[in-house]
């Protein structure tokens, strides 16, 4: 992130007052600002004891008690945080970006806590998984929404989730799809823009989660496991008529659907540059063609095989890495959107894990150690809204740099005329670099 200057307290106070406000309590509205400082302010551990050391004007049972016990409701907060965001980097072409993110913990007794996959670490570790929300536009991601993942040994222990303070109304048992349906639901109603949902193959290769996203009138490309059944767009379903026996009462098409590896093994491959990173153009090889995804009604075979029946015709893209990797993706945008159009799509997905990374790293999200549902759920909110106003501060100094970059009446009037004896090429503001 960027070094942040001596005036950013200040700064900060003026920028929270929307939050305070909807905090509704004069002592709460001054330990917001006190938290949120100090998870930006230096020290390398987060947690509330060291950052209320460093504070000195508040102590350790007010800020413990503030996100921990007090009677607030989050939800007028979170609401103040979607508006920004949407004022930040909302706009039609923006990104709304499904991910997850895991807190390695020890023990057994912090909420949601439990040996499970965390793809950040890329194995099995004793960690709570947080379901991501990330709106994001001219590669500024801004986090909007983190919400606890409760595995199955959570949600099949009543008295557990009890002591660990979990509401009654989260504790069914819910897969990472379905929470992270809710949460576009809530940004939906909120009236934050964005153009399209992102989401890696622990997302989209679920079918549900694709097709709530389209029942919703949603644009949206996701990562899709290599073994996904698809069929081609002129698959025929055919009604064949029993000789003897029960009749049928489903289509069954006239070809079996085959992999989406095996889908595009024979399709031309192109090398897409998509954006220039800081190593120069980044490319790789793709490949797209349209198909009929296969997660449409099932029902058996007379070889006894389940089949599913074509469903959505939809976008099937490729990617061969130069490590030899290969990965897949799906997605509804419109037939004529162009292969590098369709990379560019789905390589933005990226800038979400850049936000993870700094969440943690310079603010502490994995650094809270209570226990309870509601302590977990506000620390990770504050961490958000420290986030969303370095955000401001990053384009708000990006937009004073680009102003000053504009000519003068003097330099254009001057650069006119040296256009008549050569070829002057304008000078362009670089992109907006990462925090």
């Amino acid at each position: 992130m960027e070094p942040v200057t001596p005036s950013w307290r200040a700064e900060l106070e003026t920028w929270l007052n929307p939050f305070v406000e909807a905090l509704g309590d004069r002592r709460r509205g001054r330990m917001c600002p006190l938290y949120v400082a100090g998870l930006i302010g230096p020290g390398d551990r987060k947690s509330i004891q060291p950052m209320a050391a460093r504070q000195g004007d508040v102590g350790y049972d007010q800020l413990h008690h503030f996100v921990a016990a007090g009677t607030w409701d989050r939800a007028p907060l979170d609401a103040v945080l979607l508006k920004e965001a949407d004022r930040l980097v909302g706009k039609e072409d923006a990104f709304l970006i499904i991910d997850d993110t895991a807190l390695p913990k020890k023990g057994r007794h912090s909420v949601g806590v439990a040996p499970q996959y965390a793809s950040s670490l890329g194995k099995t570790s004793n960690c709570q998984s947080l379901v991501s929300v990330t709106l994001a536009s001219r590669e500024v991601p801004v986090m909007v929404g983190l919400r606890l993942f409760l595995p199955e040994g959570w949600t099949d222990d009543a008295e557990r989730m009890a002591k660990a303070g979990v509401p009654k109304d989260r504790q069914s048992a819910l897969t990472k799809s379905e929470i992270a349906i809710e949460e576009i639901d809530r940004i939906i109603a909120s009236g934050a823009r964005f153009g399209c949902v992102l989401a890696d193959a622990g997302y989209g290769s679920s079918g549900p989660f694709r097709q709530a996203l389209s029942e919703r009138g949603l644009l949206w490309a996701v990562g899709l496991s290599r073994r996904q059944n698809v069929y081609p767009t002129d698959i025929a379903e055919i009604f064949p008529v029993a000789k003897t026996g029960r009749q049928r009462k489903h289509h069954i098409t006239d070809r079996p659907p085959t992999s989406a590896a095996e889908m595009l093994a024979s399709e031309p491959w192109r090398k897409v540059s998509w954006r220039r990173g800081t190593k120069g153009r980044l490319t790789c090889l793709f490949a797209a063609r349209r198909v009929r995804i296969a997660d449409g009604h099932r029902h058996r075979m007379l070889d006894n095989r389940v089949q599913a029946m074509p469903g959505e015709e939809v976008w099937l893209v490729g990617e061969r890495r130069s490590t030899g990797e290969q990965k897949y993706y799906v997605s509804n945008l419109s037939p004529d959107t162009s292969l590098k159009a369709l990379a560019a799509t789905i390589k933005a997905r990226w800038i979400c894990e850049q936000a993870h990374q700094q969440l943690k790293e310079e603010l502490g999200l994995d650094h809270f150690e209570g226990r309870s549902w509601k302590g977990l759920h506000r620390h990770a909110l504050m961490t958000m809204i420290a986030y969303a106003f370095l955000q401001s501060r990053r384009l708000t100094a990006a937009g004073r740099k680009k102003k000053s970059l504009r000519p003068t009446a003097a330099a254009q009037h001057a650069s006119h005329k040296a256009s008549h004896s050569r070829s002057v090429r304008p000078t362009s503001t670089a992109a907006l670099s990462p925090l």
